[in-house]
């Protein structure tokens, strides 16, 4: 039995499997991700992308802030892939109990998944920081400048930036479906980020699966590895 029939097996018999994703799971929807060779981080700016994209540079030049998260962090026309696809299938199957995800995107809901949590937060979601009044990714997008509230306030983006602390309730809920997890399912991720990448200690079974085209440093740790793009894997699955 090679590796995908064995992930096939083991999800046709669960009904707790938990998905933890990374940028991977996006870049087959066209979104490019931070690490690879052709990432962000292998581009040039005028200051690198971790420091454009911290909390302090967003207070101290909002507006290099928003003309960077404009041009390289929405993408209005991205739609979900085979993987976001198959996993909104398996939750309505009543397999799936959670997307974990590090992603922004929220290609995961496009795709009709329900339990979702986004642990670096959504570009969906912009919100007044005096007022608290929300805006979605459109009015953003087509605006220019540093957007503001109609009562005046600055609107921020809905995103963890560097410097930032994850969501408590977020990450609780995490730890816990990993927890209780027969089959953890991680894809698309370096596993080199913190706390996010941490929360693989927390899973308690022995059905580990890893997919990931690149070795990560927990590939050791997989009771299944699979070197192999998501795509690929879940249109089999």
């Amino acid at each position: 039995m090679n590796e995908v029939e064995q992930l096939k097996e083991w999800i046709q018999k669960s009904d707790n499997i938990v998905f933890f994703g990374g940028a991977g799971v996006s870049t087959e929807s066209k979104i490019p991700d931070f690490r690879s060779v052709d990432g962000l981080y292998h581009q040039q700016y005028q200051y690198p992308p971790e420091t454009i994209l911290s909390h302090s540079f967003y207070i101290s030049h909002t507006e290099e802030f928003y003309r960077f998260y404009r041009s390289k962090m929405l993408f209005p026309d991205a739609k979900p892939n085979q993987t976001h696809i198959r996993l909104a299938e398996l939750e309505r199957e009543g397999k799936l109990k959670a997307v974990i995800t590090q992603n922004i995107d929220g290609l995961h809901q496009a795709a009709g998944s329900q339990c979702v949590l986004e642990l670096h937060g959504s570009v969906m979601r912009n919100y007044c920081q005096s007022c608290h009044k929300f805006y979605d990714m459109e009015e953003i997008l087509h605006g220019e400048g540093v957007p503001r509230c109609s009562c005046g306030g600055r609107i921020k983006p809905d995103v963890v930036l560097y410097e930032e602390g994850l969501d408590s309730t977020v990450l609780s809920e995490a730890v816990r479906r990993i927890q209780e997890a027969d089959v953890l399912i991680v894809g698309g991720t370096s596993l080199t980020v913190y706390p996010a990448a941490g929360l693989i200690d927390y899973y308690r079974g022995r059905k580990l699966v890893l997919i990931n085209k690149s070795v990560t440093p927990m590939d050791a740790r997989a009771d299944l590895l699979i070197q192999e793009g998501l795509g690929k894997v879940f249109s089999q699955v």
